[in-house]
């Protein structure tokens, strides 16, 4: 079982990776030609908002509830009415949010006053460039969301490939958007936010036959009478808040960046953009394959095969998550440096953007057991549960953002953008925690034998990888002064070096990589 599922974890996984690779591209060539200014911080917030309702709406919400219901359709093994459910789920999707498009169009203004306050408050170009690029980005929300909604069809089939290289032509169209497009509009920007409609139409056109050659492909049409559309419905609207309350959090950061400095939301963008990295190779790389799974054990009541499966995820959390959290925080400058410090994005934006960077890296390993801890309570159909804790973590977060921040401010302290980061990371590890504990205190999660075992392998080897990049890294003042050949150079030898030294460490303690494949 755990073989499988770690084939499945690696191909999504190693799509991903392009993806985000290319993403990284994509940050990159942004920053060089738009650097940290007015501009972008109107961009980030008007892509950030569709881009919220997205993770509610797809990733979010929306694919918790409608994949265990779907799962649950196809174990009847009745043809008809698994594509009577997935017809009627997508024209009722797609309706509600054509009219929430509509809405939000007309509503444009209003949004970015609500999003980015102190952009408004501030007047001036950056709240009018966010309310235009707006009315481009967010009709993005609809089409990405279709394409989540075949996503999820195509993964409960076990085609996790394509949903997985889906993104990709996300990055290819923003970069295209940047270096051909941006030239030729009035306000190279806003090239940017066209960028993002036309990469909506792309991914949802990819996806479609490939759900035509499993015959899966329907007409949609309105069924809010319908049985498993109530039943998604219902399990939705709470898991809108339980799934969704980094993406909560991160926006609150937003929108209190918002009245800080010109550039701390682009600075907070480039450093979540690094997190993001190893969180979407990885931690929802992870939680994609396991829904699914979790989701046909529960329908085929086999608790024991349930459990396994979570025991499983968490040891893989445990063994690489917690290295990619650890060379993040050790490497944050020179990562920045290395990818983004080059013409209009200087020395000064690199240190601060670091600073969010090794402040977000604290709630890594967090974001990543959200991500696999959910699905036990999603795949369940249990969605109340996550939306108490969602919710006991989020007002955790604000009251984090004022005890940090506010005190920075007040007695300028350099960087209380990061106080922001640093809030996010400690309210995911609220809402992580109580997920753990409730999975646990319920018998549905009971932990397998080798644990002990397991976290001192990886807390030795760790502390074998930090030597390493404490005692081998140049300071960071070094690396502005290097030019993009030597920093590349550098930085690939020491995620080299600090990689090998992890991977050695465990494999002289004992650790082998059939112990991971087989089932706990």
């Amino acid at each position: 079982m755990s073989g499988r599922l770690l084939k499945s974890t690696a191909v999504v996984g190693g799509n991903t990776l392009i993806s985000r690779v290319l993403g990284l591209v994509r940050d990159i060539i942004i920053a060089r030609i738009f650097g940290a200014e007015a501009g972008t911080d109107a961009f980030f917030v008007a892509f950030k908002i569709p881009n919220f309702f997205r993770r509610l709406f797809a990733e979010g919400a929306f694919s918790q509830a409608f994949v265990p219901v779907l799962a649950e359709y196809k174990a009847k093994d009745d043809e008809p009415a698994l594509n009577e459910l997935i017809a009627n789920t997508a024209g009722t999707l797609g309706g509600f949010l054509l009219v929430l498009t509509i809405i939000s169009e007309l509503a444009a203004p209003w949004l970015a006053i609500l999003f980015g306050p102190g952009f408004y408050l501030e007047g001036g170009d950056k709240y009018v460039l966010t309310v235009d690029m707006l009315r481009i980005t967010f009709p993005y929300l609809m089409l990405i969301s279709l394409t989540a909604l075949a996503g999820g069809v195509l993964n409960t089939f076990g085609r996790f490939a394509v949903p997985a290289f889906t993104p990709i032509l996300l990055n290819l169209s923003m970069i295209g958007a940047a270096i051909w497009l941006a030239p030729q509009m009035d306000e190279p920007v806003t090239g940017l936010a066209w960028g993002v409609f036309i990469a909506g139409l792309a991914q949802l056109a990819f996806q479609l036959p490939f759900l035509a050659r499993l015959g899966l492909l329907r007409w949609p049409r309105l069924g809010l009478a319908h049985a498993g559309v109530r039943k998604i419905m219902r399990l939705m609207l709470p898991a809108i808040v339980g799934s969704s309350v980094v993406q909560i959090n991160l926006l609150i950061d937003t929108i209190i960046a918002s009245f800080l400095i010109t550039g701390s939301v682009t600075w907070l963008y480039y450093a979540d953009r690094m997190v993001e990295f190893p969180l979407g190779v990885f931690g929802i790389a992870l939680a994609t394959v396991i829904l699914p799974k979790l989701s046909q054990q529960h329908a085929d009541a086999d608790p024991e095969a349930f459990s396994r499966t979570l025991d499983w995820a968490l040891r893989l959390v445990l063994v690489i998550g917690l290295p990619a959290t650890m060379g993040l925080f050790m490497l944050a400058a020179p990562i920045i440096s290395t990818l983004f410090e080059y013409e209009a994005f200087a020395a000064a934006d690199v240190q601060m953007a670091a600073l969010a960077l090794m402040a977000y890296s604290v709630g890594l390993p967090a974001f990543i057991l959200i991500k696999v801890l959910a699905p036990g309570y999603y795949a369940r159909q249990d969605t109340k549960t996550p939306v108490k804790i969602a919710i006991r973590a989020m007002f955790a977060n604000i009251s984090l953002n004022l005890l940090f921040v506010v005190p920075m401010v007040i007695y300028g302290i350099s960087g209380p953008h990061a106080g922001l980061a640093l809030a996010t990371g400690l309210a995911a590890w609220l809402n992580a925690s109580l997920l753990w504990r409730g999975l646990c205190q319920q018998g549905i999660y009971r932990p397998q034998p080798g644990w002990r075992r397991l976290a001192l392998q990886v807390v030795v080897a760790l502390l074998a990888m930090v030597a390493v990049l404490w005692l081998g890294v140049a300071e960071d003042s070094d690396w502005s002064g290097w030019d993009w050949h030597a920093r590349t150079v550098q930085l690939m030898l020491w995620v080299a070096a600090a990689g090998t030294s992890y991977l050695l460490v465990l494999w002289l303690m004992g650790l082998r990589p059939a112990s991971l494949r087989r089932s706990a």
